[in-house]
């Protein structure tokens, strides 16, 4: 087998040869303490300031609004429990439904240490509505934290729409001596793909990091707005205005600022590229393939997601026929992808668990071509045939809708 074909850029990206060559003199060269006062550590020092204003300038926030951590699932800790232990009394907070782990179980976590918890359900296309953050809202909510863009099914959140009503609300909540709600969101899967201009966004807090824009892994960011008071989860050294310390990963923070840098000039031409091979894709095995389901919206979504449930089937098998052929998929978030539980994401979308364990997501990357896709049309049909073969299992496709109107007809008695 000579093929390599690699589909899940959702999981993680190749380091661009460009962010290598950025962080090459920090690893042996300049390798100096940034804390230190020495030339050395100066070199260090500066590669720090030089790379927060490189992010602050796409994020268009202050560089002192930047807070560098260990990677994506860091910094949304950092915001969640910052925030919500910042609290002078039990706080409420908001979430929804396909939020990735590192949110729900944050939430949860300050959930079980005595804080209220709502979570929002999501329609059939995996978005969140207003009206339902809206009507979640207490006098006690100091936090709403929902996803700019879903991991697994590539899903577009109503960020910008979300944001600007919550900072009208919140000038009305000060003239009642109600504290301010916070906005966070989870921005890993977004960046490099959509806008993270937090000023249009109306956010307080917004994550990101390096694994997913072609930079390092074990690097991540939390803009934090000034003003925006959280308590620190790892104490020591003071580093990052004291809100992370720990000797600061210099080679993993040059990294991410290029490989940001990078994606921010790009993006446009390589989203019309990724749209155009997406619905191409989409199409082809739709009609190729019997009994398949488009999971997310077919517009509001990422340009290069495309996750589709394939009736019949264990996602888990297609994986494993995939790889022997030297493709590379996924069937949902690779940080459960040990479980063989279905995924809560598609599950929330209404669907039943045969939908949920038949899903599989291809995410396109920067290297990704229309040989590669052409490829895999030759080779997957013939799997999923395979093993429906072999399978007991035979849904019924009005079944399937059923359940879909009926989850939506729950959600609206809510």
């Amino acid at each position: 087998m000579n093929k390599n074909i690699y589909l899940d850029h959702a999981s993680t990206t190749p380091t661009d040869p460009r962010v290598v060559v950025a962080m090459e003199p920090y690893w042996s060269q300049n390798y100096g303490n940034p804390s230190s006062l020495y030339r050395l550590s100066l070199i260090s020092k500066q590669a720090i300031l030089d790379s927060r204003e490189k992010i602050a300038k796409v994020l268009n926030c202050q560089p002192d609004e930047i807070i560098f951590t260990g990677g994506g699932t860091e910094s949304i800790n950092l915001a969640i429990k910052g925030i919500v232990m910042a609290a002078k009394k039990p706080a409420h907070m908001i979430t929804s439904q396909i939020e990735h782990h590192a949110v729900l179980n944050s939430c949860q976590r300050m959930n079980s240490q005595g804080h209220k918890l709502s979570i929002l359900p999501v329609d059939r296309y995996g978005l969140v509505a207003l009206d339902d953050v809206k009507a979640a809202i207490k006098d006690e909510t100091i936090l709403v934290t929902i996803m700019m863009a879903n991991n697994e099914i590539g899903t577009i959140e109503p960020i910008q729409e979300i944001g600007a009503y919550l900072e009208k609300l919140n000038k009305d909540r000060a003239k009642k001596g109600l504290e301010k709600i916070y906005f966070h969101t989870d921005a890993c899967q977004a960046a490099g793909a959509l806008d993270i201009d937090v000023k249009k966004l109306h956010v307080d807090m917004l994550t990101i990091n390096g694994s997913k824009i072609y930079g390092p892994k074990g690097v991540g960011v939390l803009y934090l707005k000034n003003g925006t008071r959280i308590i620190p989860l790892i104490d020591g050294g003071g580093q990052e205005k004291k809100l992370r310390s720990g000797t600061e990963n210099v080679p993993g923070i040059v990294g991410m600022a290029q490989a940001l840098t990078i994606a921010y000039q790009e993006k446009a031409k390589e989203n019309k590229r990724q749209v155009e091979l997406r619905d191409w894709f989409i199409k082809e095995l739709t009609t190729k393939i019997s009994k398949s389901i488009l999971n997310g919206h077919a517009e509001k979504r990422l340009p290069n997601n495309i996750n589709i449930s394939f009736l019949d089937i264990e996602g888990e098998a297609v994986l494993l026929h995939l790889d022997e052929v030297g493709i590379m998929a996924s069937t949902g978030s690779a940080c459960t992808s040990s479980s063989l539980e279905p995924s809560h994401v598609i599950r929330a979308l209404g669907a039943p668990y045969e939908v949920a364990h038949g899903s599989i997501r291809f995410t396109l990357g920067k290297s990704t071509t229309k040989k590669d896709l052409e490829y895999v049309l030759e080779k997957f049909p013939a799997i999923v045939e395979k093993l429906r073969h072999a399978s007991p299992a035979n849904v019924d496709m009005k079944e399937v809708e059923k359940s879909f109107v009926e989850a939506e007809r729950k959600i609206l008695e809510l």
